[in-house]
């Protein structure tokens, strides 16, 4: 009569992985896509304060309690640094770098949070440190790759993006924490969409109205999906299974975002650019599995 429950347990996490594997892997194309309408400071901003208000709504509905004023200047700091600086810059970078070498950069940022920790006194075991030279060392043969040697920009900036979302993550542990469960990231999605709007603004952004129709699906998808399904399904495998395997996204969204940018989105990938990803997701595998504490959300 147990086996039941544990059959709809078992169902329910496969659901959860698929989504954040899958969702959070191509929603880095769907940044791509938005972008013929939505400029990308515009396009986080509006995103973040959509999805979270209707978080905000969907936690009051089920009686959580809504955060103080201190957890939502916690918010906003966090939101600025890993939503602001982390999204908006993916999002910038994205106008000329493949979104699938996008993603890879981005898979360091395990590595750069256990560095970040030094700071706090938590030291790496030899095999993370052994994860974190494998990846460093793709990233730099990545970044070496004609996709970024192209754009110099878009490497400044997805660099900029890695380091402020590895920020904002160890910041949010250590010294500013947001308000628990969901009521929290809504109030961080909505400071950093604030900040998102604000950046836009001071750079002249212009929306394109009536956007195109897979511009405008996409940034629905980005909405919907990434920002507060995929987001669901990572919360609800942090509660119920190992960390490692909650946070196994982080080696199998680039290998989505590879395909899914060169069968969809027309992107090219040279041979040295596949192997720089393959060295990179070797080493956040080795990361992901030697690593026992809690790790930052995911970039999506």
């Amino acid at each position: 009569m147990n086996r039941a429950p544990m059959d709809r347990i078992s169902t329910l996490i496969l659901g959860c992985l698929a989504a954040t594997w899958l969702i959070w892997g191509s929603t880095y194309l769907a940044i791509k896509f938005a972008l013929t309408s939505f400029p990308p400071f515009f396009q986080m901003g509006t995103r973040f304060v959509l999805a979270g208000l209707l978080l905000l709504v969907w936690a009051r509905c089920r009686s959580q309690e809504m955060p103080t004023l201190v957890q939502w200047r916690n918010a906003w700091v966090i939101g600025t640094l890993m939503l602001a600086g982390g999204m908006g810059c993916v999002a910038y970078s994205e106008q000329s770098v493949a979104s699938g070498l996008v993603v890879v950069f981005i898979a360091i940022v395990p590595l750069l949070t256990v560095l970040a920790n030094l700071l706090f006194g938590i030291k790496p075991s030899r095999v993370e440190v052994l994860g974190i030279c494998i990846g460093l060392a793709g990233v730099l043969l990545l970044a070496r790759g004609h996709g970024f040697q192209a754009s110099p920009g878009g490497l400044i900036a997805v660099s900029i993006a890695t380091l402020s979302w590895s920020s904002g993550s160890v910041l949010n542990l250590h010294r500013f924490p947001v308000a628990p469960r969901s009521s929290g990231f809504a109030s961080e999605m909505i400071c950093g969409g604030a900040v998102l709007l604000m950046i836009s603004q001071l750079m002249g952004e212009r929306f394109h109205w009536p956007p195109q129709p897979l511009a405008f699906v996409a940034w629905m998808y980005l909405v919907v999906f990434g920002s507060l399904i995929a987001f669901t399904a990572y919360m609800t495998l942090l509660a119920r299974t190992r960390v490692a395997l909650a946070t196994s996204y982080s080696f199998v969204n680039p290998v989505i975002a590879l395909l899914l940018g060169i069968g969809l989105g027309d992107e090219a990938v040279t041979h040295q650019e596949w192997l720089a990803a393959g060295i990179v997701v070797i080493g956040v595998v080795i990361l992901v599995v030697e690593k026992r504490r809690d790790q930052p959300r995911e970039m999506a």
